[in-house]
């Protein structure tokens, strides 16, 4: 059986925790605290590649 993420690993010279790697494909965000100031990213790549980010000042 071949190792779909072999060329990943041998990349990064590291395991590649699975879980993690699937939720990068996900239409939620993972939960991140909030910053007490400075700036967030929000960024939306369609399915197409198109990309958008928006930045937000916090407060």
């Amino acid at each position: 059986m071949s190792d779909p993420y072999k060329s990943l690993k041998t990349t990064l010279k590291a395991e590649i925790n699975l879980e993690a790697w699937e939720t990068l494909y996900s239409d939620t965000s993972r939960p991140f605290p909030k910053p007490k100031e400075g700036h967030i990213a929000v960024k939306v790549i369609k399915h197409l590649g198109d990309e958008v980010m928006k930045v937000f000042r916090v407060k």
